[in-house]
């Protein structure tokens, strides 16, 4: 996590699947959800390579504007920066582009974890 700096950038591309989209009219369009996992994937992938042996990441805050459909079939890039650091929290800014225009942004927040303390706790809640 030491080499986490802020204005670090990435850009990851996904083709539109079925999987991904919902029913609009006669359409099937990227939907709302997938674009928020698509945006929380993207902020992963950048943070991942700088992690410690033992770390992990999770997401804690999304915020998200939709700004225009995307047909299934289509691809959507995402452009990933790392906006904010503060000790274990990472904020970033993610813009979504299909190949016409910009169809998103978000804003969204992941915390760094300890991977042992957080299955610990996953155990506890599981069993009760």
């Amino acid at each position: 996590m030491d080499t986490l700096q802020t204005g670090m950038k990435l850009t990851v591309e996904r083709e539109v699947t079925e999987a991904m989209t919902t029913q609009r009219g006669e359409y099937k369009v990227f939907s709302t959800p997938n674009m928020v996992q698509f945006c929380e994937s993207a902020a992963g992938q950048l943070v991942a390579p700088h992690l410690k042996p033992g770390q992990g990441q999770v997401g804690t805050v999304v915020t998200i504007r939709h700004m225009g459909p995307t047909p299934m079939g289509k691809r959507v890039r995402a452009e990933v920066e790392l906006t904010g650091i503060d000790r274990r929290r990472l904020s970033f800014k993610i813009r979504v582009f299909d190949d016409v225009e910009q169809v998103g942004e978000c804003e969204h927040d992941r915390f760094v974890v300890d991977l042992d303390k957080y299955q610990a706790k996953l155990k506890k809640k599981i069993e009760g």
